[in-house]
């Protein structure tokens, strides 16, 4: 059996198909107001017995495809597990939320936390940042590793936090202080909804912020232990969809035609 899962997030829609439990297509697209369109094209051109959606925009997936749905928590606990499957604690910094999730290690969710009602703390935060910087994402992780101290940015709010960060550029303060200073603030974010979940190792970071370097880096040293990423950290919440679909029971939409969508 062939089974799409489909992660639709705010930034950006995933998709995996699995053949039994061997992943035989990925693909990624950055989400836009045209949403409808773009799952069309996403899923455009492929085969499967069954789709299963999780993300924000999972119950359109429903909608347009009849998609089963699931949500975001189980779809990234059975990723995960998946990859790493000692998990005990999981930290997806995406676009424009956050979460951090506690398994048993039978892989049950046993606690989550989750910042899906601002933007600091997330992949939007650092985009803002860097635009303020003038820079590249990868130019403001590489400045922040070379900085010997981090400038103070104490705004939780993205919108706050963008004065702050130009008024230290005004100030006079060296762009890779304050660069440490914007993954410091991230950082910080991320260890209070760990905190909530009182987080075990092994760990595993997901999401888009997971391929920064810097925040990966300065996250193992406020924890004081590894961090485990995988290849891809962005796709995690669309191959736990696909998991589900691989095993539990009963049919999806058939081969991708349902509701005017061809195979």
């Amino acid at each position: 059996m062939r089974v799409a899962g489909l992660d639709i997030g705010s930034r950006t829609v995933k998709l995996v198909i699995l053949n039994g439990t061997e992943v035989c297509e990925k693909r990624c697209l950055e989400t836009s107001a045209r949403l409808a369109e773009q799952l069309r094209e996403i899923l455009s051109g492929l085969s499967f017995d069954r789709l299963i959606a999780t993300g924000y925009g999972r119950n359109l997936a429903r909608e347009l495809f009849g998609a089963e749905t699931l949500t975001e928590i189980k779809a990234h606990a059975l990723g995960v597990r998946y990859l790493f499957p000692e998990v005990r604690t999981i930290l997806d910094i995406g676009g424009q939320d956050s979460k951090a999730i506690a398994l048993a290690p039978d892989g049950r969710v046993l606690k989550f936390e989750m910042n899906d009602r601002c933007a600091a703390g997330t992949g939007r935060f650092l985009e803002v940042m860097a635009r303020v910087l003038g820079v590249s994402l990868e130019e403001l992780s590489e400045m922040a590793l070379s900085a010997d101290q981090a400038a103070r940015i104490s705004a939780l709010c993205t919108v706050f936090a963008e004065s702050e960060v130009v008024g230290l550029i005004g100030r006079g303060e060296a762009p890779e202080r304050i660069a440490r200073g914007i993954i410091s603030s991230i950082v910080k974010r991320s260890l209070g909804l760990l905190r909530r979940v009182s987080p075990s190792p092994p760990l595993v970071f997901t999401g888009g912020v997971a391929r920064n370097r810097a925040v990966v880096r300065l996250l193992e040293e406020e924890l004081g232990l590894p961090v485990l990423i995988p290849e891809d950290p962005r796709i995690t919440g669309a191959l736990g969809a696909a998991l589900c679909g691989t095993s539990s029971s009963g049919s999806g939409p058939g081969k991708g035609t349902e509701k005017g969508l061809t195979g």
